[in-house]
């Protein structure tokens, strides 16, 4: 019949024996070590699984598949605007949120630079110096006894722990999987800055565009409030006729003082973002027209997905605490250290470092936790929980990344739509004043009827100008919904 040990509420048993007791030291190793061999898990299991690439519906990933994908850090500079790439540059040298990255990484290189420190051997010299009433009435024997005496120690002392169950190496890897966590981070971070600035940048540049339509606008209607106030001195128009035009003047100037106060909340968010918040920007924007759109494939799949940053740092998170489970299960096996110290001490400091104050020592140390109030147990649900919602964070981060990707491409399919549809509406309205301004020369309409169809245009422009800037959004929308590449479809791997 198999003996049970269960881990249960102690101190730790702690074993020394020294070089002579070689054969003795071993039989306790062997012994705790079966005594480990029977440490007690039951109930503490993880309850979350990774979701594959299937149930998401996506199409699992060829092993070779990710090396060909492209990831272009620079993936704006496609858009071919001088300004943009400025702005791009100067944000992401200077904005505190890629600082903070940055600082996070340093933080968890750190940790695992520490806990990769504690696998190796550890030396310390010790040097002490104690003066001291011995008691008369003690063990110790006279002349001591009832006497003062000062003592002393300098030696050098070195332990190792013998990683024999992988409790530290599996720590080490759970801290270089935080590590790596913290660079996909810095990455989402950098990929979100830099969106930011485009999303920003092309809404500044729709809005000058739409702001020279308001103005010439506004320039159409003062002329047609002039056409309609001759025609009525002339007794051609109504005195109603020219109050609704007058009342048409105070709603494009109205037009134009919105514009004004959006374009300057436009260039105030740029200037926070390239870290210079107090100051105007200088930088003029291009014409709308000379703005490059990026070619995407229109079968591009949604598997570039797992080129994500967050959804990679949330699969390093995964592995992380799994390794941090695996570290807390080795804390249930023993613990093996070998110690060893050399050096001097003697009762009186004057005999210190004689030769006859020599001691040295070496030997293993072996402890076990038998009884420890459920410690190891506490800890190890403890870090499954911790597993287990790394996972189902992982599952939302994916589930998130399709659902943005879906959208994007959605968006991007219906605005093509829209812009083709408007297109033709804009030439129709462009005809139709082309005909205007021909019927006008040959005296057959007058002045208000070609204006009445340049207003059409106008409508038109607007329109052309708002799906632009939308069109362009949308492709850095969907850069940053496929991680920052953009080019030929590329399975997702999520295993």
């Amino acid at each position: 019949m198999k003996t049970k040990f269960t881990p249960s509420p102690t101190k730790p048993v702690a074993l020394f024996a020294s070089t002579r007791f070689g054969i003795s030291a071993l039989t306790a190793a062997l012994a705790l070590a079966t005594l480990a061999g029977c440490a007690d898990f039951s109930g503490i299991t993880p309850k979350a699984e990774l979701r594959d690439a299937t149930s998401f519906g996506l199409t699992a990933a060829p092993a070779q598949a990710n090396a060909n994908a492209l990831q272009d850090a620079q993936w704006w500079r496609g858009f071919g605007d001088d300004t943009l790439n400025q702005l791009e540059a100067q944000a992401l040298q200077a904005n505190p949120s890629l600082k903070l990255a940055q600082a996070r990484i340093a933080a968890a290189q750190a940790t695992a630079r520490l806990i990769h420190a504690a696998t190796g051997p550890q030396l310390v010299a010790q040097v002490n110096a104690t003066q001291q009433r011995y008691t008369a009435n003690g063990a110790v024997p006279p002349p001591l006894a009832g006497s003062v005496e000062s003592s002393g120690t300098a030696q050098l002392a070195a332990n190792w722990e013998l990683d024999f169950f992988g409790k530290n190496r599996a720590a080490l890897q759970a801290a270089l999987g935080a590590e790596r966590a913290a660079q996909a981070d810095a990455q989402a971070a950098r990929l979100l800055l830099a969106a930011q600035v485009a999303q920003t940048y092309l809404g500044w540049v729709g809005l000058n565009e739409q702001h020279a339509v308001a103005s010439r606008t506004l320039a159409q209607r003062t002329q047609t409030l002039q056409l309609v106030q001759d025609r009525v001195n002339a007794g051609l128009d109504t005195p109603l006729d020219l109050r609704l035009t007058q009342a048409a003047l105070p709603e494009a100037r109205l037009q134009l003082a919105l514009l004004d106060e959006q374009i300057t909340l436009t260039r105030n968010a740029l200037a926070a973002l390239i870290g210079e918040p107090n100051q105007a920007i200088a930088l003029i924007p291009q014409a709308q027209e000379a703005i490059k759109s990026i070619t995407i494939d229109s079968t591009i799949s949604a598997n570039l997905l797992g080129q994500r940053a967050d959804v990679a740092a949330a699969r390093w998170r995964v592995q992380a605490a799994e390794l941090g489970v695996d570290s807390a299960k080795a804390q249930f096996y023993p613990n093996i250290n070998l110690t060893a110290f050399a050096g001097f001490s003697s009762i009186g400091l004057g005999e210190l470092l004689q030769s006859g104050s020599r001691q040295w020592g070496v030997g293993p140390a072996i402890s076990l936790p038998l009884f420890d109030s459920g410690r190891l147990r506490a800890n190890l649900g403890g870090k499954t929980a911790e597993r287990d919602a790394a996972v189902e964070s992982y599952n939302a981060t994916v589930i998130n990344a399709v659902h943005d990707a879906a959208d994007q491409l959605a968006s991007r399919q219906a605005l093509t739509r829209q812009q083709a549809e408007q297109t033709q509406v804009a030439q129709a309205a462009q005809e139709v004043y082309a005909a205007a301004q021909q019927r006008y020369a040959s005296g057959l309409l007058n002045a208000l009827q070609v204006l009445s169809a340049e207003s059409a245009v106008l409508a038109q422009l607007r329109q052309s100008v708002d799906l632009t800037t939308r069109a362009l959004q949308n492709q850095v929308a969907l850069a940053r919904a496929l991680g920052g590449g953009l080019g030929p479809s590329t399975p997702l791997s999520l295993e």
